[in-house]
């Protein structure tokens, strides 16, 4: 099961960030999940949203690139090595991670993951033929 995720391209300027989750925020898009990458210059934002296809739209209308792709999102045990095991069962199936972030949920006993990956549909097949669970939209959505 694969999420979209909104990629957003910002100038690296004080209070961009807190422009797009207001603008965001005022049109009924919740953020579930975040991971900036930033240079002097410039960040890249990205965001798993409760409504990806609005906030794409928002956000190209507020003059901003954004462009959506898509993720995998797992949910591991929340407990020393859980995360290693799931990135071997990659590592030996020769899948590359490209990037990858966590996020936070109500559950303390699993850890949700993010992972874009060089090939999404093998890389889902392998995990979950090796017992981790694959997060949906509607999961994401019940967090």
């Amino acid at each position: 099961m694969l999420i979209k995720q909104i990629s957003i391209f910002i100038e690296n300027k004080s209070g961009r960030l807190a422009d797009i989750t207001k603008l965001l925020g005022e049109n009924g898009v919740n953020i579930l999940a975040l991971s900036i990458a930033d240079t002097t210059d410039f960040g890249i934002l990205r965001l798993i949203v409760s409504n990806p296809d609005a906030a794409e739209q928002l956000v190209k209308d507020y003059g901003l690139t954004a462009k959506a792709t898509e993720v995998i999102g797992i949910s591991i045990p929340h407990v020393p090595g859980g995360l290693a095991s799931a990135l071997a069962v990659l590592n030996e199936h020769n899948i590359g991670i490209e990037y990858m972030y966590a996020f936070v949920t109500r559950s303390a006993d699993n850890a949700m993951v993010i992972l874009k990956v060089g090939d999404n549909y093998e890389a889902i097949k392998v995990l979950a033929q090796a017992g981790v669970k694959i997060l949906s939209k509607d999961d994401l959505a019940s967090l």
